[in-house]
């Protein structure tokens, strides 16, 4: 069936790969159990293990960063359970290779042979493409196994994720990536790099086995006279980009992650989280505009100055531009971090908008309304206001709701910050009131 179109892979065993293959593929994993960091799903606890140890797959999406081993634990299990092997790259293909990967499975079914479709960079099919999925794993054609690097919440249907369990695959830690160079070294003999420059090298490979590889093809290659420190070892490699796509998880990942340190009181995650960002290449005047939004809902009147940091900050970077305005932007998240917090404007604003929607078109009381004309002065608009500035106090104390409403209590500051100060004038402007009824 593989003839069908040229993206397409039916063995379910493969031959093994030549003598001057990459790395990478002489050294993927002949079995579930050689598959490095993802124990939690492939043993036996996990759930693709109890799926294999059961004999029966069912539909699924490995979810995961780069370089974790999604493709070959597809292939895997289709070897482990005795499938046959389908592959479709979303990258290449379009419904109509879909329909013949489907024919062909079709077909297989007819002589009791079950296919497992492995259709990688899943989230690159449009809406229409993965709808053309259902009807198939619907009746068992084949067993659908996605791969993704995005949020399935995000990019996938929620008609093919409710066919699915989505299954998530982990950043290879360093524990793991040092399991892979142990393989390296065994098959290719000692790396020609320092212990410390060993270490730098996993931390350069951003938790993607793949790449750190292909690093290390490229200093056995390379046939150097003798072991490279880290500082030579930086020279001689580029450091791996990290991953981070400014419209999708990774940059809603870290802009969380941004404003939940700010929150948090956390200058330093904060400053660290500022800088994955920029040093990823994110737009300045986007965190220009989150650090506004985190100074009016995190902090609000505990620290007035807040806002007027982060315009300020704002007004550098416009002025200065990259990279000497985000010193302005760290400033900024330093102030916001070590600030007194309130939600509280944040939380009045929302309780003021859903009464307003709530009481529609209430008139204000007349005493409060201007009556410019003759006729408002004789239906009472203006009829006994209280000018506020010829009290004593600079206070009258009026009432100035509706009169079909009930005065509402919105903003209730709180005890932190400059909003201590407001909350006493607050008390006092209420027992003014309240002695004059």
């Amino acid at each position: 069936m593989a003839d069908l179109f040229p993206d397409t892979v039916s063995d379910v065993s493969e031959p093994p790969p030549r003598e001057d293959a990459p790395l990478a593929d002489r050294l993927r994993p002949a079995t579930l159990g050689e598959v490095i960091g993802q124990d939690h799903l492939t043993g036996p606890e996990g759930p693709i293990g109890r799926m294999v140890a059961a004999g029966r797959l069912s539909s699924m999406i490995l979810w995961g960063p780069p370089g974790t081993g999604k493709t070959t634990i597809a292939r895997l299990l289709a070897a482990s359970v005795g499938m046959r092997f389908e592959s479709v790259s979303a990258v290449f293909s379009g419904v109509a290779d879909l329909k013949k990967a489907f024919a062909a499975a079709d077909r297989a079914a007819e002589v009791g042979q079950r296919t497992l479709l492995f259709v990688d960079e899943i989230h690159r099919f449009n809406r229409a493409q993965q709808d053309g999925f259902l009807p198939f794993v619907e009746r068992g054609t084949v067993t659908l196994v996605g791969a993704t690097t995005e949020n399935p919440s995000f990019a996938l249907n929620a008609a093919l994720l409710s066919r699915a369990q989505v299954l998530i695959l982990h950043r290879l830690g360093a524990e793991a990536l040092g399991q892979l160079l142990d393989r390296a070294e065994t098959l290719e003999g000692p790396l020609p790099v320092t212990d410390p420059a060993r270490d730098a090298l996993i931390a350069s490979a951003d938790g993607d086995g793949r790449f750190l590889l292909n690093q290390a093809e490229t200093l056995y290659h390379a046939q150097l006279d003798q072991p490279l420190g880290p500082a030579e070892l930086g020279r001689f490699l580029q450091r791996r980009v990290a991953v981070y796509d400014k419209d999708r998880d990774g940059h809603y990942n870290l802009i969380s992650a941004l404003h939940k340190a700010v929150r948090g009181s956390d200058p330093q995650a904060a400053l660290y989280y500022l800088a994955r960002m920029l040093t990823a290449g994110e737009e300045p005047r986007f965190l220009a505009r989150r650090l506004v939004r985190m100074a009016v809902e995190d902090i609000g009147l505990a620290d007035p100055q807040a806002l007027t940091q982060c315009m300020a900050a704002k007004d550098a970077y416009e002025f200065l531009g990259s990279p000497e305005g985000e010193l302005a932007l760290a400033q900024a998240c330093l102030y916001l971090a070590t600030a007194p917090k309130s939600n509280a404007v944040y939380k009045a604003q929302k309780a003021a908008w859903k009464s307003a929607k709530e009481t529609g078109s209430l008139m204000p009381p007349p005493n409060i309304l201007n009556a410019p004309t003759k006729l408002m002065k004789e239906i009472g608009y203006g009829a006994g206001y209280s000018y506020d500035h010829n009290s004593e106090e600079g206070f009258s104390g009026d009432d100035y709701w509706p009169e079909e409403m009930e005065p509402q209590s919105y903003y209730e500051p709180i005890e932190r910050g400059f909003e201590r100060e407001i909350a006493k004038r607050m008390d006092y402007w209420d027992k003014l009131r309240r002695t004059r009824g």
